[in-house]
């Protein structure tokens, strides 16, 4: 690469050198994320990983995408930018988990104004702690610079994750019956939806400062900093839980909050009957709702609420799945039940 740089294009916006020296600063970071299955170094056209099918009878690869939403102009107003990326993979990881699928890879794609390599790196740096956290290799990613397209302190975070699961343990919801019961997952905060709402409601476009204050309602911590939170990644307690527990059914509680994402596991005919009472509502949304004046449906129809993954299982396993998730650093509880209905969840 030493001999590659474009004047003319430099003075266009695009320094292609400053894409070199990020490849080479993030190198440190992809390092930790190397598993059995890494077969190639970052660098050329293409990321190569040797699939661990030993055993499987039937493997089938699941995979998905996804961003951080607004939730990355918290990262660019903070001028923190090595968590972010542990959002990009949380969001994909955890819905794979939701089949039964082992993360086996990640690759990212990075859109900015200017690419500023300290700050590339401690993005990437942000999306190979969420591969350590979810067992996945950082095979590989994209990082493109627009100038005139957005401002040069901006950019956006996306990525996919691909796993693998043998097809006979891929979670089938047809066996869940009337008085399963439903598990709760904490979740760390806001996690990566609803930020176009929490813009709003805290008006941080306008008044940012504000952000910085230590708030009571929030124990003492900054709105901005409890908002940029990273999304907890629940892929090695989830496959913990799977190899000692009936699973019926999971439930990645992303944008749309309970109200989507609950049915999304759930087979027609049946519902998950959910205690309000029961769930542990953080802090940050009784001040989010507070703030904003906004309806109790809307939270749980926008939020997590403090759910960050909901888990069905036969009532007899409860005990023994509420072990394996604490065990495995969950705060895991019931929060209700399923039961015959056709509107996929109610919320009492």
């Amino acid at each position: 690469m030493k001999n590659s740089r474009s004047e003319s294009y430099a003075a266009a916006g695009v320094d292609i050198t400053a894409g070199y020296k990020a490849v080479e600063l993030m190198k440190k970071h992809i390092a930790r994320t190397k598993n059995e299955g890494c077969v190639d170094d970052v660098g050329g056209f293409g990321g190569c990983f040797g699939l661990p099918i030993a055993g499987m009878e039937e493997p089938v690869l699941v995979s998905g995408t996804d961003g951080c939403g607004t939730k990355v102009k918290m990262a660019i107003l903070m001028n923190k930018h090595d968590t972010i990326g542990i959002d990009a993979v949380a969001m994909c990881v955890n819905d794979i988990i939701c089949c039964g699928a082992k993360p086996l890879f990640f690759l990212d794609y990075i859109a900015c104004g200017k690419n500023i390599p300290e700050k590339i790196a401690d993005i990437v740096g942000g999306v190979a702690e969420g591969c350590v956290q979810s067992g996945a290799a950082l095979i590989g990613g994209e990082t493109a610079e627009h100038p005139g397209m957005m401002p040069v302190e901006e950019y956006d975070l996306a990525g996919f994750a691909v796993g693998i699961v043998d097809k006979k343990k891929i979670l089938d919801n047809t066996k869940m019956t009337e008085g399963d019961v439903v598990i709760a997952l904490a979740s760390s905060g806001v996690h990566s939806n609803g930020f176009s709402l929490v813009r709003k409601v805290f008006d941080i476009d306008n008044n940012p400062d504000s952000l910085y204050v230590p708030n009571e309602a929030l124990g003492g911590a900054s709105i901005a900093a409890t908002l940029l939170t990273p999304t907890k990644i629940y892929v090695k307690s989830v496959l913990a839980l799977l190899e000692k527990v009936n699973v019926k059914g999971i439930s990645h509680i992303t944008g749309g909050g309970f109200y989507e994402n609950i049915p999304r596991s759930i087979p027609k005919g049946l519902s998950a009957k959910v205690e309000k009472s029961a769930v542990k509502v953080l802090p940050i949304f009784d001040l989010i709702q507070k703030t904003g004046n906004i309806p109790e449906r809307d939270m749980y129809n926008t939020y997590n609420m403090g759910v960050g993954m909901s888990i069905v299982v036969p009532k007899e396993e409860v005990e023994t799945a509420l072990e394996i998730l604490k065990a495995n650093g969950e705060d895991a509880y019931v929060i209700g039940e399923i039961v015959k209905s056709d509107e996929g969840v109610i919320l009492c």
